[in-house]
Parts: C-alpha cells; structure tokens; sequence
C-alpha cells in the first residue's frame, strides 16, 4: 500500500476560509462538538495578532464523504462541489471552528442562552506591542474599540467616519496581522479511512482509539440517500413511537458492535473488524433493511421460543449474529420443527461452553457454518467440545450477574416464566434491574444472611443454585432475611396455585427439597438435578 507523505504547507487566513465557504474543508462528526469559550476565541486572536504559534492544523484530502457538521452555530456550511475533494480537519477543531465563527458572526445557543461571537472586539487603546490581551470578549462601554467580524468584513475606507486617523493605524495593524498570519498546516493525501481515523485517535484523544462503530458511521454517510448509521441505530434501539424497535422487545442493550457484526455476517460471512471495514458504503446501505428485519426475527424467536425476556440475560450478545444470519439466509421465513430445536441445540451448547469468552470473531464466523448446517437440518458437529457437567459443578457455582454460565442458567429459570411466591403472577424481569448482583430481581432463595447465621461461607449460599428470580417487592420488603419455611408458609396460605408456583422456579416438589427442615445442602442437591434434567434435554435433543 502506498501513502504520500504528509505535506506541510503555510496558508493565509483568507486562502484557509475560503476553503470552508467553498465546502472544501469538512469537519468529521467523529470529532468533538464545539467546545471552546469565547475567552479562549478571544486569546486565540490576540496570539495571531501578536505573532505568537497557534499550533498546526491537520487535514485529510480524499474522495470519500464522511459523517460531517453541517453548521457552525447559525452558519449552514455549504455543501461540497460535486467532483471536489474534501479536506477534513483531523486536528484544530477548536480553532478553525472559533476563526471561522468569529469571521462570520456565528451564534451560538449554549443551555438556552444565547452567545453571539460579533462582540469579540479590540481594544484600541491597548498598544499594538503590549503584552496585555488586546481582545475582549465582549464591547466595552468606557473604550474604544472595533469588533473582529467589522474588522474581517469591511473596508478601512468604511471606518474613517467612526475612527480618528491614530485609531485607523491601528485597525489596519491588526488587520494585517490577521489575514496576512501564516497558517501551519499538514496535509495527508487518500490515506485509508481507518489509517486516517488511526491518525486523529493519536492526535486527538489521547490514545482513545475511535471504536469501529464511530469509523463505519463516518464511512457509510450518505446525504443524498439520507443514511445516517448513528441514527438508523438509535431507531433501530428505540424508534420513540416512531416504528418497530427493540426498547419495546426489551432488547434495546444490543451494543452497536453486534449489529455491525450482524451486517458483515449476512453480507459477507466474516466479521472481522477489517473485513468490516472493507464493505463499502452502497453495499452496507442496501442490506441495513434486511438485516433490521433479519434482527427483528432473530429477537422474536429468542423471545419467544427460547423464552428469554429482555436482552440483559443473554449469556453473550455475540449469539445475535449467528442467529440472525440464519434468519437472513433462509429467506426471513420462520424456522421449520427441525431447524428451531438445532438452533435452541447451539444456543445452549455456545451459552454453557463459555464459547465467545475469547476469539469471539474467529468462533463466530465458524458458527455461521454452524447455521448453515441447522438450515439444512443437518446437527452440527460439537466434537472435542461437548458440555460436561456434574451436579458438583452447579452446587458450587458461584453466581455472577455477569457470568456468561450464570446467565445461561437464568435463561433456564426465565424460560419457565417465574411466578411470585404469593400470588402466582408472572415476576417482571427488566432490563435496568439485571447488571448487577444486587439486583431487585435476583432472590437467594435461602437468604445470604440467614445462612451466615447458619454457618454458610458467602461462597457456599451464593450459588446459582441458591438464585430465584422474585419481584422486587417481595425480594425487599417481604422475604428480606427470613428463613424459606417462614415466607413460604405464609405465601403458601396466599397463594391457591402454589405448588405451580413452585414448580416455575424448578422446585418441583418443596416437601422434598429440604425447605420445611431448613436444609440447605438437601435443596441445592434435588435443584440441581432438576437443572441438569433440563440442559440435558436442550443440549441433546430428540430430533
């Protein structure tokens, strides 16, 4: 791959602003808002009219239309000549931006209050040489003075009615200074999107890499085509009443990284971050509609048919992916008997191996071979890494809200759609409860307090075994400390279904889970049989 050199030039103020009137120089929505106040406007222009450095600007020339500003305060930009190219600023921002709002008079609308940058004046009882700021950032009512905007947009001729002949000396000084003050500036010619994004993360954000996600937005701009991805996702997290979305399927957790895997994997097989930045825009333009709607199924079947309720208990996001490239490459029809239960096979199989714990790319793309397999009902192959798992295994797993194992025996409980313990409604599983393990809706069945007074080590009561999925009234008001036989016999006098009740939390018999005897290691030993009953049938399903 060959790469110019970058070019160091010097421009005047005018040649460098008539670049941004033209629609020739951009700034990439990937850089910061403006920032800048007007007291540091007003010393920039002090330090260019003293002859003080301001730093070098940094633009990137190339064909490509990126994700850019399109005001500066009530300035429209004006679009790019068709056939030009653009030079986007990677580094100055701030500076251009405050030059250029000063030039034009720019206004700013800052927490309701207005800023108006035609006040940023000169002193013109300052001496031309003092050390002193000559700027000010707003017009003085006891000096003489001219504002910066007069001063770039008007004639000496128009001043000489207003200012004595000492006043008009100074004005043409500073003037001078101003559109005369050479620029330092760095252009890098058609560097790659990526190299160039690599270059504004060094120079700008301390090392920060810019995520993948904020590169792509910036590639796959389209003005004419009016795609915007940064806004195509928020609608496709919440549409705010305005369509279909996943805040209402209560999977809006779905990070913006999964869904551009999504899109790389119906459009090419791969998801690898280069091969996702080798898509090129039209081609990711035109398959976003059918990976929405491939996603949408995708979160109906997990919905519905694995029954898990909200996104925040999906063991891992990366399990979208596969799942939606299988629905996207058959058609956007529903999954046939066969297709459902082998895909239900390797949910559970991905979620119990730990699978996208590492090299999640790499295992990703080969489960899509997977999907294709499940498409031709074919069962794929687990050889060599088949779930093995004792009954141990699961006494003494310590329950994480956040451990990919943890959630997939939550998805287990979830499918059988808890119920409360008094009055045998469906428990309320949200997605702002589930991050933690404090959660409202995590319960220890014998509660962590209780068995400390028993004697219990925290490792020992906090096991995935112990977890119920419980309302947050209940959890917090009702059961607090108290010992299983106390709560459960005065919600079981409440509760005419009790026993379905039970039976939803995989406590299939509570007279013979140790319960009414307050023994803990008999409980964790018949639920935890229950359990492996229940991965069994899933990982080895009769077809």
């Amino acid at each position: 791959m060959n790469i110019m050199q970058p070019q160091n030039q010097t421009q005047k103020y005018d040649f460098l602003f008539s670049d941004i009137d033209s629609g020739i120089i951009k700034i990439p929505k990937f850089q910061r808002d403006f920032v800048w106040t007007k007291d540091q406007t007003a010393r920039l222009i002090d330090s260019i009219i003293k002859g003080y450095p301001i730093g070098t600007f940094i633009f990137w020339q190339t064909q490509d239309e990126l994700r850019h500003f399109k005001e500066i305060g009530n300035i429209t930009l004006p679009s790019t000549p068709v056939g030009s190219t653009v030079k986007y600023v990677l580094d100055g921002q701030q500076r251009i931006t405050s030059l250029y709002a000063v030039r034009k008079g720019a206004i700013f609308t800052v927490q309701g209050k207005e800023i108006d940058y035609k006040d940023i004046c000169i002193d013109l009882e300052a001496s031309v040489e003092s050390e002193e700021p000559a700027v000010l950032v707003e017009q003085p009512e006891d000096k003489r003075y001219i504002t910066v905007y007069d001063l770039l947009n008007n004639n000496l001729t128009t001043f000489i009615s207003n200012y004595n002949v000492e006043e008009i000396e100074k004005i043409q000084v500073y003037k001078q200074r101003l559109t005369t003050y050479d620029f330092s500036t760095i252009m890098i010619i058609d560097y790659p999107l990526d190299i160039a994004c690599d270059v504004f993360t060094r120079i700008n954000t301390g090392g920060t890499e810019l995520t993948l996600f904020e590169i792509i937005v910036a590639k796959t701009y389209d003005a004419v085509k009016d795609f915007d991805l940064s806004y195509k996702y928020d609608m496709l997290i919440d549409s705010k009443n305005n369509g279909k979305d996943l805040e209402d399927a209560d999977f809006d957790t779905i990070p913006a990284q999964t869904v551009l895997q999504c899109v790389s994997a119906c459009l090419q097989a791969q998801v690898k971050r280069r091969d996702i930045l080798k898509i090129s825009r039209d081609d990711f333009i035109n398959i976003w509609p059918t990976v929405v709607d491939a996603i949408f199924l995708a979160v109906d079947w997990i919905t519905s048919t694995l029954r898990v309720p909200v996104s925040e208990l999906m063991p891992y996001n990366a399990l979208l992916v596969p799942i939606t490239y299988a629905f996207h490459k058959n058609d956007f029809e529903q999954l046939d008997p066969t297709q459902s239960v082998l895909l239900q096979q390797y949910f559970w199989w991905a979620s119990l191996t730990n699978r996208f714990s590492s090299g999640v790319e790499t295992k990703i793309e080969q489960d899509l071979h997977r999907m294709d397999d499940i498409l031709a009902h074919k069962e794929p192959t687990y050889r060599g890494e088949e779930v093995k798992l004792t009954l141990e295994d699961l006494k003494f797993r310590w329950f994480s809200a956040g451990d990919a194992f943890c959630k997939a025996i939550l998805c287990l409980y979830a499918y059988h759609q808890p119920k409360r313990f008094d009055t045998n409604g469906l428990v309320k599983i949200d997605n702002s409860w589930l991050k933690m393990v404090n959660s409202k809706n995590y319960h220890h069945f014998f509660p962590n307090a209780y068995l400390k007074n028993k004697g219990y080590a925290y490792w020992q009561s906090n096991s995935i075994l112990n977890i119920t999925m419980v309302d947050d009234f209940l959890n917090k008001r009702k059961i607090k400390a108290r010992a299983p036989k106390d709560y459960l016999e005065e919600f079981k006098h409440k509760n005419k279904h009790f026993q379905e009740t039970m039976n939803s939390h995989l406590i299939c018999d509570p007279d013979n889970y140790g319960i009414w005897e307050d023994d803990y290691e008999k409980f964790l030993e018949e639920r935890g049989k229950v359990v492996l009953q229940e991965i069994e049938l899933r990982l080895n399903p009769e077809l």
